[in-house]
């Protein structure tokens, strides 16, 4: 059985990932999102444990980290990523409850 501290190290040595939300400031959906789940929610939330959220506006561009990103016209997109590699995405914001099933979908492919 794990510990506490010795989950935290198998945690700190693993390869960090991002759950990346592409978003716009004039997408209703996106805004929606924030008001339904927002970072708050996700950050406090077990994925968001395994893969810290980042927002990304779109319409500033895509900071060059993130220049190995494809296909983020659509808004909002969530995408996880390890080690600038794509594990997976998901387009649009249909309500929380989709949404938490997505992301914990995509989550497990850690």
């Amino acid at each position: 059985m794990f510990t506490r501290r010795s989950l935290a190290a198998i945690l700190a040595a693993a390869p960090a990932a991002q759950f990346i939300m592409l978003e716009r400031q004039d997408c209703p959906f996106c805004r929606r999102w924030h008001r339904e789940v927002g970072a708050r929610a996700w950050n406090a939330s077990d994925l968001g444990a395994r893969a810290p959220l980042r927002l990304v506006d779109v319409a500033r561009g895509l900071p060059d980290d993130l220049s190995w990103i494809t296909e983020g016209r659509v808004v909002p997109t969530f995408l996880l990523a390890r080690d600038q590699r794509e594990i997976g995405r998901f387009l649009g914001y249909n309500g929380s409850l989709f949404f938490w099933q997505q992301a914990e979908a995509l989550v497990a492919r850690l």
